[in-house]
């Protein structure tokens, strides 16, 4: 690990009471991930932080509800970005946020995860300039033709700070030489396990999705990503095995926006009703009360493991690969057999969840710490 370089940073007036952050998010996890952060810096009392939304995720179920519930502040900037290729969005939000960092001269750009807001606030920090943090740094599926992989490969490239999640984070970063460039990394723990540990008891009193579904034994599932649900083949696959699965226990399914476009497009049909996309405190309660998880999320196959459950991950591949490694998640991409197997397995299946991966709880503390001594 090195110091940083400060002598090619630009010159300006700092602010001699503040050191000021620009948060840059847009989608869903990013606003959970940064109300830990946020609320660190808030309890710290050094940093003035200005929140910029991308509008990745825009509609009051993909991201009001989050704001709320979450008591994040409304943010400074809101670009509307959305719906359009992945290309043409980074694009805009890159040209949006030029003007945007122009005009705060923050003392360090902070972004998160590996989202296309991730990707144009890297590229627009550095090419202007500003320092860097990158939380979430150093996940790697190793399989670049993932858009997330892409984004978050170079994200961790241009940081300043990488706050790496797990020691496979940091080991994935020094295999790729990461020791030998001016850049620092700093294993912080999973400001997710930050907030489920903060959220949890809030979202047993507050959300009434248990009551109002009339939920007793039931799995948990979701599933949005593009190798999924854009092609016709493998969203077939999934939905005749939860179809199937649906016979011997109840699928709770909140249904993407990409994946209902879908569904409607090629004419595939579920048995059993969905649900709309729900909340933060929602999804956290379903989590604490379902029997098995099945996603293609990123995050929620990590979160099944804060509340104790076992995960079928429909991917081939997994960033959380000690999940895999100790037998609490299994991989089956979009293969029927392979998911009606697993389901089998892994429902009866006991493990030792008392494993510590991702930290003790205090990652939020320790990135505002390193922010701190690090401007």
């Amino acid at each position: 690990m090195h110091a940083l370089n400060t002598n090619a940073l630009p010159t300006f007036v700092r602010n001699p009471v503040f050191m000021k952050i620009v948060t840059i998010i847009g989608a869903r996890p990013q606003f959970i991930k940064a109300a830990v952060v946020s609320r660190a810096l808030r309890k710290d009392g050094n940093f003035q932080e200005v929140l910029v939304h991308t509008g990745q995720h825009y509609d009051a179920n993909m991201s009001d509800v989050f704001f709320k519930e979450l008591e994040i502040t409304e943010p400074k900037y809101n670009l509307g970005i959305h719906a359009v290729s992945n290309s043409e969005m980074t694009a805009r939000m890159m040209q949006s946020l030029h003007g945007v960092l122009k005009s705060e001269m923050p003392d360090m750009v902070l972004v998160y995860g590996d989202t296309n807001s991730t990707l144009a606030g890297a590229m627009v920090a550095k090419q202007n300039h500003f320092k860097l943090a990158h939380v979430e740094a150093g996940l790697r599926s190793f399989n670049m033709l993932m858009a997330e992989e892409l984004n978050r490969v170079i994200a961790d490239r241009l940081s300043d700070v990488l706050f790496c999640p797990t020691q496979t984070a940091v080991d994935n970063l020094k295999r790729e030489g990461f020791e030998n460039y001016l850049s620092e990394m700093v294993l912080c723990g999973d400001v997710m396990y930050d907030a489920t540990l903060f959220y949890r008891d809030k979202a047993e009193k507050q959300s009434e999705i248990i009551s109002k579904l009339k939920l007793e034994d039931y799995i948990l599932v979701t599933m949005h990503r593009p190798e999924n649900v854009d092609h016709a083949e493998s969203l077939a696959a999934i939905v005749d095995a939860l179809n199937e699965l649906n016979k011997k226990i109840r699928v709770v399914l909140p249904l993407h926006p990409r994946t209902k476009k879908q569904l409607a497009e090629w004419n595939l049909k579920f048995s059993f009703e969905t649900i709309s996309p729900v909340g933060y405190l929602d999804m956290i309660k379903l989590l604490n009360h379902c029997k098995l998880v099945m996603t293609d999320s990123g995050g929620l196959q990590k979160e099944a493991f804060f509340f104790r459950k076992h995960c079928i991950i429909l991917r081939n591949e997994t960033e959380w690969t000690e999940l895999v490694q100790h037998g609490l998640n299994v991989l089956t991409g979009a293969d029927k057999n392979k998911i009606l197997e697993a389901f089998e397995i892994m429902m009866i299946k006991n493990s030792d969840f008392d494993l510590h991966f991702y930290g003790n709880g205090d990652a939020g503390k320790i990135i505002a710490d390193s922010l701190r001594n690090s401007i």
